[in-house]
């Protein structure tokens, strides 16, 4: 087991993916801290820790996919950004509804619908799931190279999530019933985003 691969630019790079992979998990997270502001620490870090897990799942699978099923998951591609954008329109959708008939409630009587286990899943998925194309870039990369660019995707995507839910927290507080139509609209516009940069670009 060789650890040379442990480089400064390789630490860079991997920073530097993560940083990248974790934008549209850092949105979902802003729109999550807006829609429930009084969210406790305790859900928040697991929130962040959730994003982190899928995005160091993604390019794991993605290096797996290519030393074994490569023409499959070739074939898989092209699905990921209408998957995408199927899930994060569902959610968007769902909170954008919520936030219209909130939009004139004072705050404190605005009940905030909270985010269960299952929608956390789909946007795990949803935000994660174009980390599956990083398994191409290390595709020549050892086993243990791959995994610790994937540990250090996830320790970046777990700081930046921490980020965007404080920030939701913060506006949503501010915005009341407004927040889960603002919210909505970043979850769908994320979905758009991944949708046409993975047909166009």
């Amino acid at each position: 087991m060789s650890w040379k691969f442990l480089t400064f630019t390789f630490i860079l790079n991997s920073v530097l993916m993560g940083i990248g992979l974790a934008m549209d998990a850092f949105s979902v997270s802003m729109a999550n801290g807006l829609n429930e502001p009084y969210m406790h620490q305790r859900k928040r870090i697991g929130i962040a820790g959730t994003f982190a897990l899928f995005q160091i799942a993604m390019p794991l699978i993605g290096w797996i996919c290519v030393h074994t099923i490569v023409e499959l998951f070739s074939s898989f591609q092209k699905f990921i950004p209408w998957i995408a954008l199927a899930l994060l329109a569902y959610i968007g959708g769902s909170m954008l509804k919520e936030g219209i008939q909130n939009w004139n409630t004072p705050a404190e009587e605005v009940d905030h619908k909270k985010l269960t286990v299952k929608a956390l899943m789909v946007q795990g998925i949803a935000t994660a799931i174009d980390a599956l194309s990083v398994g191409f870039t290390i595709a020549d990369y050892s086993a243990l190279a791959a995994v610790v660019e994937s540990l250090i995707i996830g320790v970046v995507t777990f700081g930046i999530c921490v980020g965007g839910l404080f920030i939701g927290r913060k506006f949503g507080m501010k915005l009341a019933g407004k927040a889960s139509v603002l919210g909505g609209v970043i979850l769908i516009g994320i979905g758009l985003e991944i949708w046409i940069k993975g047909l166009f670009f």
